[in-house]
């Protein structure tokens, strides 16, 4: 999959290093931004199974 993205990113090495990168921190973005606060209700993280005994 990789190597597919790498062939079809125009450019030399250093151009496709360098759209790659923002590629990476574009999904990053995203993520962060939209899919973890969507998904976070739905994640059971907040339900603690200890009691205070």
């Amino acid at each position: 999959m990789y190597g597919w993205i790498w062939r079809h990113l125009p450019g030399n090495a250093w151009a496709k290093a360098l759209i790659s990168l923002v590629l990476i921190l574009a999904v990053i973005y995203v993520l962060f931004q939209y899919v973890f606060p969507w998904a976070e209700p739905l994640l059971p993280f907040n339900d603690v199974t200890v009691d205070n005994q």
